[in-house]
């Protein structure tokens, strides 16, 4: 879709982006453009639905919401994982409310109807007193969805006609190849209701340029965050050597002191995992200490580079002395594959720093407001994986229990939303180079909205999905 485009085959897309790096502000609040998202992006698209851990044995299901839509994803076999809509054949009930154990299947609450696990009717009480029309075997199986496993993850999708989740996936789906992702387990589960429009709430993990003044805290050796200092970080061979804190650089001093380099990397490291309650560990937090005796060139940028190569080494020995398998972390970085925060369209992203991550996944709930999940993933040996966390209730974004990182995005989030109803606020300025995720994402989204072609989708979601502090693009 190029910049210009605001129709498709559906008429014209209300407060479309017609300028890439302007985004109208009433598509963050406007019930028309919210209806308009119900009805033409969320049917079409891979959502993610549930973790694998979730549903380890067979006859296991977890429950998944979006909007007015609930979707069984059940483990029928060993290997195999189904989707259903959620609700009985008779009169509509929903079959369960919460993740649980059904080995012989479903029973309808409300008049015992029942099917097995791979969504057949086996029970209708009285079948004798309906109409045949009505007892058609076809129209009493449960309805299936489409669903796709990847990562330690199922993904649903409510159009039969979508392309394969694989093929929207982009480089998001060879980051997460390479960092073997489905290895990964829940740690924790938290969720918050955010008083603010759904796009908003990602928004504000799709670039790095808030990190200096949002947290300061996670500014690396030698970077301030003083006017006129902040500017993203070149290597000079211009690959990805760095952790998403580190891509904002600034005034660095001419040689590096190589163990207060380390020892300050190891400070930001132990910050992010106190201030996240994961993303990373602290067994990396202690590899990292480890090697503070290690010497390293004395340019700044050298310096990151080489430890960089050192610390990955260093941590994949740790994980594969344990036990756990973790990929090759330099093989990334050489690939430009490791970097620290991505995005998956329409609603997820993965945070990984070195072997642990964090996820989010966000879920509209009206015009402005929006559930967002956290998840914090590790490694564990087999058989030393914690418990599977339930699903969480849904806390207030201003809990104090928040972990300090997420509490300080958070409490940015309701004053933008307000902001944007101001009556001189026509659009939001974004910068064409560290926040074009953002206005990639949008013009995609109109895509949706206008009923562009398959083709042109697909490409925009390989676009799209990826590392976040990308340019605008274009793909059409």
């Amino acid at each position: 879709m190029s910049e210009l485009s605001t129709k498709g085959l559906r008429g014209e897309v209300p407060f479309a982006v017609t300028q890439a790096d302007r985004i109208p502000a009433k598509r963050y609040y406007d019930q028309e453009f919210y209806d308009l998202e119900c009805k033409h992006l969320w049917p079409r698209v891979w959502q993610m639905a549930a973790r694998l851990e979730e549903i380890p044995e067979v006859g296991d299901y977890a429950v998944y919401r979006n909007l007015d839509q609930s979707v069984i994803v059940m483990r029928t076999s060993a290997t195999e994982v189904k989707a259903y809509q959620n609700h009985c054949r008779h009169r509509g009930v929903e079959l369960v409310q919460k993740r649980g154990k059904a080995r012989g299947g479903f029973i309808c609450p409300f008049h015992g109807w029942r099917w097995d696990k791979d969504g057949n009717n086996t029970f209708a009480y009285e079948e004798t007193a309906f109409s045949a029309e009505n007892m058609c075997k076809a129209d009493l199986d449960l309805v299936p969805v489409r669903l796709e496993t990847w990562m330690g993850c199922a993904f649903i999708n409510f159009d039969n006609d979508a392309p394969p989740l694989r093929d929207t996936l982009g480089e998001f789906g060879r980051k997460m190849d390479g960092f073997k992702a489905e290895q990964l387990r829940a740690e924790w589960w938290l969720a918050a209701k955010l008083p603010v429009n759904w796009k908003l709430a990602m928004e504000a993990f799709m670039e790095g340029y808030h990190v200096a003044t949002t947290h300061p805290q996670l500014l690396p050796y030698g970077v301030t965050n003083k006017p006129g200092d902040a500017r993203y970080l070149k290597l000079p061979d211009d690959t990805v050597t760095v952790t998403f804190w580190m891509t904002v650089g600034s005034t660095m001093p001419e040689e590096v002191d190589s163990r207060q380099f380390i020892d300050a990397y190891a400070e930001v490291m132990q910050t992010l995992s106190e201030g996240m309650a994961g993303m990373t560990s602290p067994e990396e937090v202690e590899v990292v200490r480890s090697l503070r005796d290690t010497p390293l060139p004395k340019h700044p940028a050298e310096a990151a580079a080489a430890f960089r190569v050192i610390l990955n080494d260093a941590i994949t020995k740790y994980y594969k002395d344990n036990g756990m398998d973790c990929g090759d972390f330099n093989a990334l970085d050489k690939q430009q594959l490791a970097t620290n925060v991505n995005f998956l369209f329409p609603h997820f992203f993965m945070l990984p720093v070195h072997g642990a991550a964090s996820s989010y996944r966000i879920r509209p709930t009206g015009p402005e407001e929006c559930i967002f999940e956290l998840w914090s993933l590790k490694r564990y040996p087999e058989g030393q994986e914690p418990p599977v966390p339930e699903m969480p209730e849904p806390k207030p974004h201003d809990d104090p229990s928040w972990p300090p990182i997420p509490r300080q995005d958070y409490a940015n989030l309701p004053r933008q939303q307000r902001g944007l109803h101001s009556a001189g606020f026509e659009f939001m300025r974004l910068s064409n180079q560290m926040e074009g995720l953002i206005s990639n994402f949008h013009r995609l989204e109109d895509g949706f909205l206008g009923g562009a072609d398959q083709e042109s989708l697909v490409k925009g979601m390989q676009t799209v999905s990826g590392a976040i502090d990308m340019p605008v693009k274009y793909w059409d």
